[in-house]
């Protein structure tokens, strides 16, 4: 088998698992959402955290139809959503910045909410459900602004006939791939694992202590949750950006594609995490599943009686 043979089977696979991971993934983060908006988990003054995730696992289906889909069409189909049209690339600009910039620093949030929550003897500002919306609405407002230049100035039709996906005033990449590197991985991460030592460090002084407060236990999961998320954030997305940023021209295509096929199977593993780590949230899916099946045993008794409980009535 030669070299050409190998690179064309390895660009395939990677096609193939890209495109099911929009299948997949979309619908791992949708049913996220919903169990997350089911009764159980909607005293939002409890935990406000829950807003953050709910508005991330949202983010994360449109991140999909991004990069990851173009890793789906160029070997397949040969095209991008750059080199469709101007109107395709310049959104394919914005939501390939805006998506993961935005998911991330929501992340962060919720290690600061999880920090605060543990941190405070009283609710804080933070911790109400109406500023965590503020908080929200703020990310995403700045996040917007920072890529709005995007859309707005690059690709354009040459005299060719030929879409060009930079600016005329300036090449997009590998610029905005290092302001990439920065506002999705960099600080984030370090906000985040310096977060999330201080949650370590007050589980480690709650289990300690012989008289334990149940509303600190009460935010325990969601913490240990947020914790184990930013040890696969370090992990599964930093090698990809930082790939893309510094050696995109020194290193194996393939071997690229490869590395952003970890990174967007970050952006869909947050339906398995919190059925592994979250009680709640597994007990909610397990019913969800359960209801249907239970509703078919016991309604058709009402409906449908015997013959025998007739004959019983009758007498």
């Amino acid at each position: 088998m030669t070299n050409s043979t190998k690179a064309n089977i390895s660009s395939l696979l990677i096609a193939y698992y890209s495109l099911s991971l929009m299948f997949i993934g979309t619908l791992l983060n949708v049913l996220t959402f919903f169990i997350l908006c089911r009764p159980k988990f909607l005293n939002l003054k409890e935990r406000p955290a829950l807003i953050y995730i709910r508005t991330f696992v949202i983010i994360d289906v449109f991140m999909l139809f991004g990069w990851n889909f173009d890793h789906y069409t160029k070997p397949i189909y040969g095209f991008t959503l750059y080199t469709v049209t101007t109107a395709s690339c310049k959104f394919a600009w914005f939501l390939n910045y805006f998506t993961p910039q935005t998911s991330a620093w929501l992340r962060v949030l919720i290690s600061l909410d999880r920090y605060v929550s543990l941190t405070r003897l009283h609710r804080t500002w933070f911790s109400r459900s109406r500023n965590a919306l503020i908080m929200i609405s703020c990310v995403i407002s700045f996040f917007v602004l920072l890529n709005i230049h995007l859309p707005v100035l690059a690709c354009y039709y040459e005299v060719d006939g030929l879409i060009n996906v930079n600016a005329r005033s300036y090449q997009i990449t590998p610029i905005w791939d290092w302001v990439n590197l920065v506002m999705y991985n960099c600080v984030p991460f370090v906000l985040m694992i310096t977060l999330n030592s201080g949650v370590i460090y007050r589980l480690i002084r709650i289990r300690q202590q012989t008289t334990l407060q149940n509303s600190r236990i009460h935010h325990r999961t969601v913490s240990i949750t947020s914790i184990i998320t930013t040890f696969l954030f370090m992990i599964m997305t930093i090698p990809a950006t930082i790939g893309f940023a510094f050696f995109v021209n020194s290193i194996d295509e393939n071997v690229l594609l490869a590395l952003d096929a970890m990174l967007f199977t970050y952006h869909i593993l947050s339906f398995p995490l919190f059925l592994i780590t979250f009680d709640e949230f597994r007990q909610e899916f397990m019913i969800m599943i359960c209801w249907e099946r239970n509703f078919r045993r016991i309604f058709p008794q009402f409906l449908f009686p015997t013959k025998r409980n007739t004959l019983q009535i009758a007498s």
